[in-house]
């Protein structure tokens, strides 16, 4: 399988704390690769170096091959990477509808007058209905985001994500903070995602990695610590000392 997102040497400091130590990670596309580690351990930094919104001290980020270590968010957007955020970044004001809808209406260039979408352009509406099903918000569609139970936010910032037709989708815990009566319906979210997508996964629950993942890389101080199959991550003692426990296994 050919590598589709790259870093090289990658290093970001905040002052004297190095956050990334010299990361030099490969994710294979259309992988399910998942990148756990201790609190800490600069996980939501490699994030933010991958998707723009920090500038690494040094070495590179490579999306096929091209060097994007200096192109800017929403230039990554278009090329193809997509994120989800640990703590949901959504339009508190909006309804999911309208939301997808203007995710769906600025990627085919009608960001301008995306309020239009509902009795004008057919196409984007088809999608929006898609999508709100695939996700579980068709009952949900016209509330307000903002009183939506936690585990529907989750389930539309992935869909916000999915509308943007990534071809690399970075999920940051994307079951941080979910209620365990809602978390059925983020795990099959997350396992129904397109194959043709490639997933880059930061996640604390085991359960979900190692349902998931096809590839873990362990980040442990900043550093790569372990990187292999599931099976061979859960069964390394170095990762069951410093993360997993004596008790992992898969």
């Amino acid at each position: 399988m050919s590598v589709v997102l790259e870093t090289v040497n990658l290093v970001r400091r905040f002052g004297g704390i190095v956050a990334t130590n010299d990361v030099s990670l490969k994710v294979e596309k259309g992988a399910r690769h998942a990148l756990i580690g201790p609190n800490g351990a600069g996980k939501t930094t490699i994030i933010n170096l991958l998707t723009g919104v920090l500038r690494p001290t040094s070495g590179q980020i490579l999306l096929d091959g091209n060097d994007i270590t200096n192109v800017k968010p929403y230039v990554r957007v278009g090329l193809g990477i997509a994120r989800t955020f640990q703590i949901n970044q959504l339009f508190a004001e909006l309804t999911p509808l309208e939301t997808i809808g203007l995710a769906v209406s600025e990627r085919q260039g009608h960001g301008g007058d995306w309020w239009r979408l509902a009795g004008s352009r057919r196409g984007v509406m088809d999608e929006v209905v898609e999508l709100l099903e695939r996700f579980k918000l068709t009952d949900v569609s016209e509330a307000r985001t903002t009183i939506l139970p936690y585990g529907k936010q989750r389930l539309l910032e992935i869909a916000l994500a999915i509308a943007c037709k990534p071809r690399v989708l970075l999920l940051d815990e994307p079951a941080a903070g979910v209620p365990e009566d809602e978390r059925h319906d983020i795990l099959a979210a997350v396992g129904a995602l397109p194959k043709d997508v490639t997933v880059l996964l930061i996640e604390h629950d085991m359960d979900l990695v190692f349902s998931f993942a096809d590839r873990i890389s362990v980040l442990v101080n900043g550093a790569l610590f372990v990187e292999g199959s599931p099976e061979d991550v859960a069964r390394d003692p170095r990762v069951k000392a410093v993360y997993l426990g004596e008790e992992a296994h898969v």
